[in-house]
């Protein structure tokens, strides 16, 4: 996914433990990686650990024109249809709107139905955003709190060091050490998750991984435990919640997260080189029955636009909450609450969002202050969307 990696500085190096930095093959973005050896004879690899770091100042891409970014990100999209590694949908919008839109491949390939700009792609975590947005929203009004814990808003939680430890801070900022919840219990029990108590049945016996707020480790199960209290707080489904509160207000009339069994007009189909390294398949293995609130359900790369208009005009949330909600809790992981916060430090241009991906889709939305915002869309695998909006962000004008 990534083009390998070239190794670019070694930092740190004794007998047991190297630390050094590296490059994408297929992007400008930088990685860390830190391996250390037991103590003991045979020095097994005790730690592995690979973490993406912000693009050393020295080589980051420069700011073009607005003409000059678009036309090369043009070229970006036309070099990638051409080794046929993109499909889906591009949209670049200054102020709110759009400046640049295109769209490649086939929503269908076998029925050769075309993608358009309202296709509907499947966003992976994504969804995230909209889930944070929802809690955030109940915080505003006080019906929670940040410091809740898991025990006080669902008072029947089954494994008690979760319930007595782990916060809706923690669970927005991916620190409570609840997990993920793809694996080996995913794979063969996915046809039963059809709902949000589904997935608390299997995983709510768990103890956390590690002490609540100790540290960041992405988990998909803590924004199923939002989902949750979402659920527990308004009395609504999480579905039901999300569309009143967010996407109706945003004015998104095209995302929604139906059941995969469900023949929506205009949903794309994902492909994947997944087990078929030679050719685009069909992806059915991994798609849940439905989208959560740790991510999946559907959108287009309009309705991401409006999302954050909505949220840029606080529509969504007051100033307040909007900046509590994508400003980053600490510099070393850059994650808010549910958004990741971007920041280059070399001109002050700060964007927010969140990617998504797996087997069939990728997508990536950026918010910039500089007054652009990027959605990219694609029913092919990680990471035919975001490679594009990586390449195009930090070339835009930064005003």
């Amino acid at each position: 996914m990534v083009g390998g990696f070239e190794l670019k500085k070694v930092e740190e190096s004794s007998a047991r433990r190297c630390v050094a930095l590296l490059k994408e093959g297929a992007s400008e973005t930088h990685a860390r990686v830190t391996v250390e050896l037991e103590d003991a004879p045979p020095h097994r690899i005790a730690k592995l650990d690979l973490q993406q770091v912000e693009t050393p100042e020295a080589v980051r891409p420069a700011r073009l024109s607005e003409a000059e970014a678009i036309a090369g990100l043009r070229a970006q999209i036309d070099a990638a249809v051409a080794a046929d590694k993109f499909s889906g949908a591009v949209l670049v919008a200054k102020n709110g709107k759009p400046i640049f839109t295109d769209v490649r491949g086939m929503a269908d390939r076998e029925a050769k139905v075309p993608i358009t700009l309202e296709s509907r792609f499947r966003i992976g975590s994504m969804n995230k955003m909209f889930t944070a947005t929802a809690v955030m929203q109940l915080v505003q009004a006080r019906k929670i709190a940040l410091d809740d814990t898991v025990g006080k808003l669902l008072p029947d939680y089954p494994n008690k060091e979760v319930a007595s430890k782990v916060t809706v801070h923690h669970l927005l900022g991916h620190a409570g050490g609840t997990g993920d919840i793809f694996g080996p219990e995913y794979r063969q029990r996915k046809g039963e998750l059809r709902t949000i108590q589904d997935y608390v049945k299997l995983y709510g016996e768990r103890a956390p991984l590690f002490e609540p707020g100790s540290r960041f480790e992405y988990s998909n199960y803590g924004f199923i435990l939002l989902g949750a209290i979402i659920e527990k707080v308004t009395g609504k489904s999480y579905y039901e919640r999300v569309q009143s509160a967010v996407f109706a207000p945003a004015g998104m009339k095209r995302t929604s997260s139906p059941p995969e069994e469900k023949n929506e007009p205009g949903r794309v189909v994902p492909y994947t080189h997944f087990g078929s390294p030679k050719a685009w398949a069909r992806e059915s293995t991994l798609l849940p029955y439905r989208g959560a609130s740790a991510g999946g359900g559907d959108s287009t790369v309009t309705d991401l636009l409006a999302f954050a208009n909505a949220l840029g005009a606080h529509k969504l949330l007051d100033a307040k909450h909007t900046e509590l909600l994508t400003t980053r809790k600490d510099d070393k992981h850059g994650y808010a609450y549910g958004f990741e916060d971007y920041t280059n430090d070399k001109d002050g241009v700060r964007c927010i969002g969140h990617g998504g991906g797996a087997p069939g889709m990728n997508g990536d939305l950026r918010i910039c202050t500089s007054g652009y915002t990027v959605a990219v869309l694609s029913n092919f695998d990680p990471r035919a969307a975001d490679l594009l909006a990586h390449w195009l962000v930090p070339r835009l004008p930064a005003k």
